[in-house]
């Protein structure tokens, strides 16, 4: 999570740490003519937020939902360690329902279009795989580079062709095709319609995202780690 140092009622601005890389966005979309993230590099920020995540649906007594999480919302600091910001759209879930399975009703949906949870968007039930849902969008972002809109589709689709190669992001030279393929799989688990479909963020998701994570981290100059 990005460190919060202070606020500024003045200007009803919040202070946060300075993150010297942008935003996820910004490096996946090369702004600024900024060099291309490496697939190690990705693999990594990959873990770090799916951690981010579960430990905000780990807080006690009520987790806490983001709802909101996209490229954007992940700030990368000198080292490219990726950290989740932007939680004012945040949400608390009462002890009562605070599990997998319970859901929570909202009054009205919240969050960006393309990485809203449908289920959330469709019905206003509320619960920790609509986060699960985002990070599945957000993973298949990056190692595509390529806009949200219709991206599990493609994704899919370029699978079941087996023209998956032709997906990943053109910038990458050197991707391992097979752990690429193995993490759009788990992407698109994740960005299942059904909420009941997505797999478990703490039991399935991070694991192996921390195992690619760790692959990434081996092949790694050690000047790069």
């Amino acid at each position: 999570m990005v460190l919060l140092l202070g606020a500024c009622p003045e200007y009803g601005c919040l202070v946060y740490e300075y993150m010297a890389n942008g935003s996820l966005e910004d490096r996946l979309l090369r702004r600024r003519n900024t060099p291309p993230l490496s697939w190690q590099i990705r693999f990594k920020i990959a873990s770090e937020i799916a951690t981010g995540i579960l430990f905000l649906h780990q807080t006690k007594p009520e987790p806490i939902v983001h709802r909101d999480l996209k490229p954007g919302n992940i700030l990368l600091d000198e080292n490219f360690v990726g950290k989740i910001s932007d939680v004012g759209l945040a949400r608390l879930l009462p002890p009562s329902v605070a599990d997998d399975i319970t859901q929570y009703r909202m009054t009205s949906t919240a969050g960006t279009f393309c990485y809203i949870d449908p289920e959330y968007q469709q019905t206003g039930m509320l619960g920790v795989k609509s986060d699960v849902y985002s990070l599945g969008i957000m993973l298949l972002q990056m190692i595509t580079a390529r806009p949200a809109m219709g991206l599990s589709h493609h994704v899919q689709n370029a699978i079941e062709k087996g023209t998956f190669g032709q997906m990943l992001d053109p910038c990458v030279p050197d991707w391992p095709h097979d752990e690429a393929l193995g993490f759009a799989k788990l992407a698109l688990q994740c960005a299942e319609l059904r909420r009941k479909d997505r797999p478990d963020l703490g039991k399935v998701v991070l694991p192996e995202l921390a195992r690619l994570r760790d692959l990434g981290e081996a092949s790694m100059p050690p000047l790069m780690v």
